[in-house]
């Protein structure tokens, strides 16, 4: 018997590689391609910004216009998702639900509520997994029930798996004609709404449109270099490039609209290819396995994106300081190289990895000394990618609190860019109010004499801030607290520790030399 199903989309907003689709393609007689808006799902279970909603509204718009061309459309539902999902069963006499498989609690509880939906109203629940490369729980098991903690344990158990499963075929007209689709009165009813009708602000300055559509576009422009597929080390990217020097796919990965699985094949051909490439973790690939890794670990770790109660997360006591966490997350430090960083995410909704390292060391055990959560729930709030394993697992570990153990390594707010851009073009395009400031006081334009001030047009302490700590004196002593908090609690330190040093942080010296931050011009620290 074929069914009358709602396919409920998620995360996945794609139609390649798209299995639990295909399924419901082949397993029905009328097919109701859904999406529902549950706002108050979304803002409770994640912080979403403007960038993120127009990213999300565009994705789905997308989405949209790729179904009309097969023959079917999405229909965009708002309201709380078992309501809905309970109404338009009984009105579509719908016999079968088919969703994505995702592993976050919040999603995990919305698919156990669906189920036991189904069994009140008698509709069959079909889930699979396509949002990451491997289902998660077949890495469990194999691990013996607990999740691996350490990247080496980690691909050591991939080994044993295998390749992941190979993406599933493109959606064509012909599976669209198998089953009635919605007609246009529907289709017009619950239409893709627009951020006003949201009443989200219509700027959208970000370069990321979001989409299959441009998905796919920015992965075939990257691999048509295949050269440098081949040669990518994560660690030589630059952080401060005024145009992306990794891939800048992050964002459709993490809403779906690209298939991590996709990428992964796409690659392994392209390295079978080439006589020699660079090899996991630095590698792109590798850089695939990092994020199956989080989503993993997250699968299994009870109050994974929290310390209290998180079993692997040293318990830290961090410095509550509501006036600095502001300054920072408003690009109010005083410090160019990390104001910068944090005004490109505001207006873009993306930084590079070692930028989100620099800021988020600055917050956390470098300089402020206040709590990886408070950065995280900010982040998921202004990155297009932010994903909820990603983003809890690399907070954790950019403030030392598990996986990372080379906490000595302190990013200096102020040499670490100038490395990469001694001209300061980075600060300059996203700090306009310095632009005029020489290359050798970009960094650091405190430094510079009262008139080289006027000079430039902006007067440090009036037209932008002093430093608001003095780095070598914050970090120095920053440092001795978390050498005793991990003296402290060897135990749970040592339960993210791999044998291998990290391969993938450039190591900085902590040498202060070229700092000069004035004593009498830093602003007075509160603790």
């Amino acid at each position: 018997m074929l069914h009358r199903t709602i396919h409920l989309f998620r995360k996945e907003l794609r139609l390649h590689d798209n299995p639990v689709l295909l399924a419901a393609l082949q397993s029905s007689e009328a097919l109701y391609p859904v999406y529902i808006l549950d706002r108050a799902f979304l803002t409770s279970s994640m912080h979403i910004g403007a960038l993120r909603w127009h990213f999300l509204l565009q994705s789905l718009e997308d989405l949209h216009k790729n179904l009309c061309q097969l023959g079917s459309c999405l229909l965009v539902i708002q309201g709380e998702y078992e309501t809905v999902l309970r109404d338009h069963i009984q009105r579509w006499n719908i016999t079968q639900v088919t969703l994505d498989a995702e592993m976050e609690p919040f999603y995990k509880e919305m698919e156990a509520n669906i189920q036991r939906l189904g069994a009140e109203l008698g509709f069959e629940v079909l889930s699979l997994v396509s949002h990451s490369l491997y289902d998660t729980q077949r890495i469990l098991d194999i691990n013996g029930g607990s999740p691996p903690l350490t990247y080496k344990r980690f691909l050591h158990i991939l080994s044993l798996l295998g390749d992941p499963e190979v993406p599933v075929r493109n959606l064509t007209a012909e599976d669209f004609q198998r089953c009635s689709a919605p007609d246009a009165d529907l289709a017009e009813s619950y239409r893709v709404p627009l951020p006003e009708d949201l009443k989200i602000s219509p700027e959208n300055l970000s370069p990321w449109r979001g989409g299959e559509t441009e998905g796919l576009q920015r992965l075939e422009q990257h691999l048509t270099d295949q050269g440098w597929v081949a040669s990518f080390t994560k660690p030589r990217t630059i952080p401060n490039s005024l145009l992306p020097s990794t891939t800048g796919l992050s964002p459709y990965f993490s809403m779906g609209c690209l298939s991590v699985r996709t990428f992964f094949y796409r690659l392994s051909n392209i390295y079978a290819q080439a006589k020699h490439h660079s090899l996991p973790p630095v590698s792109l690939q590798g850089q695939l396995l990092w994020r199956e890794f989080f989503y993993t670990v997250a699968s299994a770790t009870p109050n994974f994106t929290q310390m209290a109660g998180n079993p692997i997360c040293l318990q830290i006591c961090w410095y509550k300081d509501a006036e600095r966490l502001h300054k920072w997350k408003m690009a109010q430090t005083g410090f160019p190289w990390i104001d910068a960083i944090m005004t490109q995410l505001r207006q873009e909704g993306w930084i590079h990895h070692l930028a989100r390292h620099a800021v988020a060391c600055f917050l956390t055990r470098g300089d402020l000394w206040i709590s990886w959560e408070e950065g995280m729930k900010v982040f998921e709030e202004l990155l297009l990618d932010a994903d909820y394993s990603i983003n809890a697992g690399n907070w954790m570990w950019l403030s030392a609190s598990a996986f990372f153990h080379q906490y000595t390594r302190i990013f200096c707010p102020v040499r670490f860019g100038k490395r990469t851009d001694p001209q300061g073009n980075y600060i300059r395009k996203y700090l306009p109010i310095l632009k005029n400031f020489p290359s050798k006081y970009i960094y650091e334009p405190w430094t510079a004499s009262e008139e080289e001030q006027k000079q430039a047009g902006c007067i440090i302490g009036q037209d932008y801030p002093f430093p608001m700590v003095n780095h070598k004196e914050a970090s120095d002593h920053n440092l001795q607290l978390m050498r005793q908090v991990r003296e402290e609690q060897h135990r749970t330190a040592q339960l993210t520790r791999d044998d291998a040093d990290d391969p993938m942080e450039i190591k900085v010296k902590r040498d202060h030399s070229e700092e000069n931050i004035s004593k009498g011009k830093v602003a007075r620290t509160t603790e």
